[in-house]
Protein backbone atom coordinates (compact mmCIF):
# COMPACT_ATOMS: atom_id res chain seq x y z
CA UNK A 1 0.00 0.00 0.00
CA UNK A 2 1.26 3.46 -0.99
CA UNK A 3 1.23 5.31 2.14
CA UNK A 4 0.86 9.42 1.04
CA UNK A 5 0.59 12.48 2.77
CA UNK A 6 -1.32 15.46 1.67
CA UNK A 7 -0.84 18.79 3.10
CA UNK A 8 -1.28 22.10 2.58
CA UNK A 9 -1.24 25.65 4.51
CA UNK A 10 -4.58 26.99 5.70
CA UNK A 11 -6.57 28.15 2.80
CA UNK A 12 -4.56 26.74 0.23
CA UNK A 13 -7.26 24.40 -1.27
CA UNK A 14 -6.24 20.87 0.15
CA UNK A 15 -9.69 19.91 0.75
CA UNK A 16 -10.89 20.26 -2.54
CA UNK A 17 -7.50 18.08 -3.85
CA UNK A 18 -8.29 15.15 -1.43
CA UNK A 19 -11.79 15.41 -2.91
CA UNK A 20 -10.24 15.22 -6.09
CA UNK A 21 -8.33 12.18 -5.20
CA UNK A 22 -11.02 10.24 -3.42
CA UNK A 23 -13.62 10.96 -6.76
CA UNK A 24 -10.69 8.86 -8.81
CA UNK A 25 -9.84 5.97 -6.29
CA UNK A 26 -7.96 6.99 -3.45
CA UNK A 27 -8.91 5.67 -0.35
CA UNK A 28 -8.92 9.17 2.69
CA UNK A 29 -7.68 9.49 5.57
CA UNK A 30 -9.26 12.91 7.02
CA UNK A 31 -6.77 14.14 10.38
CA UNK A 32 -9.21 17.10 10.88
CA UNK A 33 -12.15 14.47 11.03
CA UNK A 34 -10.33 11.99 13.22
CA UNK A 35 -9.43 15.63 15.58
CA UNK A 36 -12.98 15.79 15.84
CA UNK A 37 -14.06 11.99 16.64
CA UNK A 38 -11.67 12.00 19.00
CA UNK A 39 -12.79 15.05 21.09
CA UNK A 40 -16.38 13.90 20.95
CA UNK A 41 -18.17 13.73 24.42
CA UNK A 42 -17.49 11.02 26.63
CA UNK A 43 -13.83 10.50 25.35
CA UNK A 44 -10.67 10.33 27.18
CA UNK A 45 -9.17 13.18 24.81
CA UNK A 46 -12.36 15.66 25.44
CA UNK A 47 -12.05 14.42 29.40
CA UNK A 48 -8.51 15.61 28.89
CA UNK A 49 -8.81 19.28 27.19
CA UNK A 50 -11.77 19.80 30.01
CA UNK A 51 -9.19 19.00 33.08
CA UNK A 52 -6.47 20.81 31.47
CA UNK A 53 -8.27 24.04 29.94
CA UNK A 54 -11.32 24.06 32.79
CA UNK A 55 -14.86 23.92 31.82
CA UNK A 56 -14.93 27.16 29.95
CA UNK A 57 -14.14 25.06 27.05
CA UNK A 58 -17.17 22.76 26.80
CA UNK A 59 -20.89 23.86 25.57
CA UNK A 60 -23.60 23.36 28.21
CA UNK A 61 -24.20 20.06 26.64
CA UNK A 62 -20.89 18.82 27.70
CA UNK A 63 -19.64 18.93 24.20
CA UNK A 64 -16.35 20.99 23.23
CA UNK A 65 -16.50 24.29 22.64
CA UNK A 66 -14.34 24.85 19.66
CA UNK A 67 -14.73 28.32 19.36
CA UNK A 68 -13.93 29.11 23.17
CA UNK A 69 -10.75 26.33 22.58
CA UNK A 70 -9.26 28.34 19.67
CA UNK A 71 -9.34 31.76 21.39
CA UNK A 72 -8.29 30.21 24.71
CA UNK A 73 -5.22 28.58 22.26
CA UNK A 74 -4.69 30.90 19.20
CA UNK A 75 -2.53 33.56 21.30
CA UNK A 76 -0.36 31.75 23.81
CA UNK A 77 2.33 28.66 22.28
CA UNK A 78 2.16 27.27 25.95
CA UNK A 79 -1.33 26.75 25.85
CA UNK A 80 -1.31 25.87 22.26
CA UNK A 81 1.27 23.09 22.84
CA UNK A 82 -0.49 21.76 25.77
CA UNK A 83 -3.43 21.51 23.71
CA UNK A 84 -1.12 19.49 20.68
CA UNK A 85 0.23 17.24 23.76
CA UNK A 86 -3.36 15.55 24.01
CA UNK A 87 -4.96 15.69 21.03
CA UNK A 88 -1.77 14.86 18.46
CA UNK A 89 -1.08 11.12 19.84
CA UNK A 90 -4.92 10.77 20.15
CA UNK A 91 -5.16 11.24 16.47
CA UNK A 92 -2.17 9.50 15.31
CA UNK A 93 -3.33 6.57 17.50
CA UNK A 94 -6.40 6.78 15.49
CA UNK A 95 -4.88 7.21 12.44
CA UNK A 96 -2.49 4.20 12.16
CA UNK A 97 -5.69 2.00 13.23
CA UNK A 98 -7.32 2.92 10.09
CA UNK A 99 -3.62 2.30 7.93
CA UNK A 100 -3.57 -1.09 8.80
CA UNK A 101 -7.38 -1.63 8.13
CA UNK A 102 -6.66 0.10 4.76
CA UNK A 103 -4.06 -2.45 4.29
CA UNK A 104 -5.88 -5.82 5.21
CA UNK A 105 -8.82 -4.53 2.94
CA UNK A 106 -6.25 -4.48 -0.04
CA UNK A 107 -6.12 -0.75 -0.23
CA UNK A 108 -3.33 0.26 -2.68
CA UNK A 109 -3.65 4.15 -2.23
CA UNK A 110 -3.98 5.60 1.13
CA UNK A 111 -3.96 9.44 1.01
CA UNK A 112 -3.65 11.31 4.70
CA UNK A 113 -5.23 14.70 4.67
CA UNK A 114 -2.75 16.46 7.23
CA UNK A 115 -2.91 20.24 7.89
CA UNK A 116 0.36 20.07 10.15
CA UNK A 117 2.05 17.03 8.60
CA UNK A 118 5.32 18.98 9.12
CA UNK A 119 5.04 20.62 11.83
CA UNK A 120 4.30 17.52 14.06
CA UNK A 121 4.84 14.62 12.10
CA UNK A 122 7.98 13.13 9.98
CA UNK A 123 7.52 13.43 6.50
CA UNK A 124 10.18 10.92 5.57
CA UNK A 125 7.14 8.64 7.53
CA UNK A 126 5.66 8.26 4.28
CA UNK A 127 5.63 7.45 0.88
CA UNK A 128 4.78 10.47 -0.91
CA UNK A 129 4.43 14.09 0.22
CA UNK A 130 1.85 15.79 -1.94
CA UNK A 131 2.08 19.75 -0.93
CA UNK A 132 -1.26 21.89 -2.00
CA UNK A 133 -0.02 25.90 -1.68
CA UNK A 134 -1.48 29.38 -2.59
CA UNK A 135 -0.28 32.62 -2.09
CA UNK A 136 -0.52 33.85 1.16
CA UNK A 137 -2.63 37.17 0.03
CA UNK A 138 -4.91 34.27 -1.46
CA UNK A 139 -4.90 32.08 1.48
CA UNK A 140 -5.78 34.79 3.47
CA UNK A 141 -9.08 35.89 1.74
CA UNK A 142 -10.27 32.26 1.72
CA UNK A 143 -9.95 31.94 5.30
CA UNK A 144 -11.35 35.38 5.77
CA UNK A 145 -14.37 34.56 3.42
CA UNK A 146 -15.32 30.68 4.82
CA UNK A 147 -15.16 31.58 8.31
CA UNK A 148 -15.56 35.15 9.00
CA UNK A 149 -12.68 36.06 10.62
CA UNK A 150 -10.95 39.38 10.53
CA UNK A 151 -7.67 39.89 8.76
CA UNK A 152 -5.75 39.88 12.47
CA UNK A 153 -7.32 36.21 13.02
CA UNK A 154 -6.80 35.15 9.63
CA UNK A 155 -3.16 36.39 10.14
CA UNK A 156 -2.44 34.60 13.56
CA UNK A 157 -3.73 31.54 11.57
CA UNK A 158 -1.43 31.55 9.27
CA UNK A 159 1.43 32.41 11.69
CA UNK A 160 0.47 29.69 13.51
CA UNK A 161 1.93 26.90 10.78
CA UNK A 162 5.12 26.86 9.44
CA UNK A 163 5.76 28.71 6.28
CA UNK A 164 4.58 26.59 2.69
CA UNK A 165 8.54 28.00 1.29
CA UNK A 166 10.00 25.66 4.54
CA UNK A 167 8.03 22.59 2.92
CA UNK A 168 8.44 22.29 -0.72
CA UNK A 169 11.92 21.20 -0.68
CA UNK A 170 10.66 18.21 1.90
CA UNK A 171 8.16 17.73 -0.83
CA UNK A 172 7.65 15.10 -3.17
CA UNK A 173 4.79 16.51 -5.06
CA UNK A 174 4.11 20.48 -5.06
CA UNK A 175 0.64 21.40 -6.28
CA UNK A 176 -0.46 25.62 -7.33
CA UNK A 177 -4.31 25.89 -6.50
CA UNK A 178 -3.87 29.89 -7.33
CA UNK A 179 -6.12 29.50 -10.43
CA UNK A 180 -9.41 28.58 -11.23
CA UNK A 181 -11.34 24.98 -10.13
CA UNK A 182 -10.71 23.56 -13.64
CA UNK A 183 -6.82 24.48 -13.48
CA UNK A 184 -6.90 22.93 -9.48
CA UNK A 185 -8.45 19.78 -10.91
CA UNK A 186 -6.00 19.82 -13.89
CA UNK A 187 -3.21 20.07 -11.36
CA UNK A 188 -4.25 17.57 -9.40
CA UNK A 189 -4.90 15.00 -12.16
CA UNK A 190 -0.91 15.64 -12.64
CA UNK A 191 -0.55 14.78 -8.73
CA UNK A 192 -2.93 11.75 -9.32
CA UNK A 193 -0.51 10.55 -11.69
CA UNK A 194 2.33 10.65 -10.09
CA UNK A 195 0.67 8.85 -7.19
CA UNK A 196 -0.24 5.98 -9.30
CA UNK A 197 3.96 5.61 -10.63
CA UNK A 198 4.58 5.51 -7.21
CA UNK A 199 1.89 2.95 -6.65
CA UNK A 200 3.50 0.86 -9.61
CA UNK A 201 -0.24 1.44 -10.94
CA UNK A 202 -1.65 2.20 -14.24
CA UNK A 203 -4.99 5.02 -14.68
CA UNK A 204 -7.01 2.09 -15.05
CA UNK A 205 -5.80 -0.38 -12.20
CA UNK A 206 -8.30 -0.50 -9.43
CA UNK A 207 -6.38 1.28 -6.32
CA UNK A 208 -8.74 -0.35 -3.98
CA UNK A 209 -11.52 1.38 -1.32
Amino acid sequence: MLNVGLTGNIGAGKSTVARLLESWGASIVDADRLTREVQEPGSPTLAAIAERFGPAVLSPDGALDREALRERVMNDEAELAALNAIVHPAVQARRAVLAEQAAARGVRILVNDIPLLFEVLDPAAFDLVVLVDAPVELRRRRIMAARGLSEADADRMIAAQLPPSEKRARSDVVMDSAGSLAEVERSSRDAWRAILERAGLRADDPPGN
